[in-house]
């Protein structure tokens, strides 16, 4: 009679970057011989990849270990391994104050996992044994590796580079993950058509900056070459997310309206416009920049839909900056909008700046954006005409598809949903179909199917 495989659960928390690292992980257990069970309390060992980039990411994750320590006490589980940001960032204090934890390994560490695990069980079975912990220096670690897909079939994330050198004051990424190294442009495209033979429709850019990518490798910026090459690996879209607006230059615009298969949508996250206030930051570029940032991108891509995310309550941001802001978000009319309020993080320049800005005005100014962007978004002018959709299930309850237009991201932006005249028809997951809009409201639009799915 064969051995049961042991049952690995895995909890991944944060940005795409860290979902990125969870499927390394993910590949490196599935070729050991371990089976990965969506179900916690199926689970022999549970895995929890960790965010602690600000305070409501690390109560998250706490929590999620906490949540894991009682399955153990009272249900199947057997061990706990903790990996990722937070791991990272407070070993010391994982180690001290969570006795429940069997293992640690820190961003470096990815392909330790499956030691990680087999230390874990064994702690199961003997208390007495050491727990274990890898912290590789995590800027000598090789960038990409086989992975195991956790997103849609059809859509995936892209890393192209680990770590950040912008060392903006308020950021604790680059004493976690280390300095920018960007992957080589023949490795991402090789990457790239992979996923593609695997069924991948939809490749979504990603690096903490992704706009820098390449400049540590080859001293000059490649983004638009790469962008181009992107548009022949045989995928229907390529997104650009997490873009720096000083490095948004005329060639970058060019590929992505040149470039058939390139969305017509950025993420460029310019977190605030007074240059009072940027400076503090050590943000680069200032005012200025993103203007010409927005100019640039809607001359060469009109249309384009452009998502940002702003800080509020920054220390030393007064009420006339945020005026500015509140101003500027009007004038600049964004697709898309986020909003955080500042999350004092130890280690960072902004830890010990003053003035700190009360709680209260940091929640009230975050309130205020998101309500004038809603307020923005409600008074858009639509006028009905046909867009092509990827389609990404079927509602049962409401008895409609729904999917995604070129301009929405997957997981942060909007829906659309669409009816079709036949009731009993169900489009494969996956496809794409063009869809009369009939109606658009904040954040998703409405339509009736038009063309059958396709290629």
């Amino acid at each position: 009679m064969s051995k049961k495989p042991i049952k690995v659960g895995f909890i991944s928390l944060g940005c795409p970057k860290n979902r990125v690292d969870t499927e390394i992980m993910l590949h490196d257990l599935v070729e050991a011989g371990f089976e990965i069970t969506p179900d916690e309390t199926e689970a022999d060992v549970a895995i929890v990849n960790t965010c602690a980039f600000i305070e409501e990411a690390k109560r998250e994750s706490i929590e999620e270990i906490l949540d894991l320590a009682y399955l153990k006490k009272h249900h199947k589980l057997k061990a706990i391994v903790v990996s990722g940001c937070m791991a990272e960032r407070y070993r010391d204090e994982v180690i001290s104050e969570m006795p429940e934890v069997d293992a640690i390994i820190g961003v470096g560490g990815l392909h330790s996992v499956v030691d990680a695990v087999r230390a874990a069980l064994a702690r199961a079975k003997d208390s007495s044994a050491p727990r274990f912990s890898a912290f590789p220096d995590k800027e000598a670690m090789s960038l990409g590796g086989d992975r195991v897909i956790t997103t849609t079939e059809f859509s995936t994330y892209l890393k192209i580079a680990e770590g950040c050198s912008n060392n903006c004051a308020y950021c604790a990424i680059p004493m976690i993950r280390g300095r920018m190294r960007s992957r080589s442009m023949e490795d991402v495209l090789d990457e790239a058509r992979s996923l593609v033979s695997l069924g991948v429709r939809e490749l979504n850019v990603i690096a903490q900056d992704t706009t820098s990518w390449g400049v540590d490798l080859y001293k000059e910026y490649r983004l638009p070459e790469l962008v181009r090459r992107l548009g022949d690996t045989g995928a229907d879209w390529v997104r650009l997310l997490y873009c720096y607006p000083d490095r948004v230059t005329p060639e970058l615009a060019r590929a992505i309206a040149e470039t058939k298969n390139c969305v017509p949508y950025i993420d460029l996250p310019i977190q605030h416009v007074s240059d009072n206030v940027l400076r503090l930051m050590r943000r680069r570029g200032g005012k200025d920049a993103i203007r010409r940032a927005l100019y640039t991108l809607r001359e060469a891509v009109p249309g384009i839909a452009i998502r940002t995310t702003l800080l509020v309550g920054f220390p030393g941001e007064t009420e006339a900056d945020y005026e500015e802001l509140r101003d500027f978000i009007v004038e600049a009319d964004f697709t898309r909008l986020g909003v955080f309020a500042y999350s004092r993080e130890e280690g960072t320049p902004a830890y010990d700046m003053e003035p700190q800005v009360p709680e209260e005005d940091k929640n009230r100014r975050r309130d205020e954006l998101m309500e004038l962007q809603a307020t923005i978004c409600a008074r858009r002018a639509f006028t009905p005409h046909t867009e092509r959709a990827l389609i990404e299930g079927y509602d049962i309850v409401a008895e409609t598809h729904y999917g995604r237009l070129a301009t929405d991201a997957p997981e942060i932006d909007g829906k659309v949903f669409v009816s079709c005249a036949d009731p009993k028809l169900r489009i494969a997951p996956g496809s794409f179909v063009d869809v009369a809009l009939t109606e658009r409201d904040e954040y998703d639009a409405y339509g009736d199917l038009v063309a059958p799915a396709g290629k």
